[in-house]
């Protein structure tokens, strides 16, 4: 799965468990509040918590290092 992918299914997650639609102020989508001063992109960490039964996503500085630190572990 390349990061694109993971990153529209975590879209389509999020919505999907708030019913399809989600309102957000349009200030979410500053520059500031996407990425970091130097143009690129915040990463999005997900974290599988078996015991719950949940997996949490979390906006995380996007290491600087090659494909953005995409590690799919198995």
């Amino acid at each position: 799965m390349i990061p694109e992918d993971l990153s529209h299914a975590f879209l389509v997650a999020v919505l999907m468990h708030n019913g399809g639609s989600l309102d957000l102020p349009a200030k979410a989508f500053e520059a500031d509040a996407l990425g970091g001063a130097d143009g690129s992109w915040h990463a999005v960490e997900m974290t599988p918590d078996p015991a719950a039964g949940t997996i949490r996503l979390s906006v995380r500085p996007r290491p600087d290092v090659p494909g953005g630190g995409v590690v799919i572990a198995g």
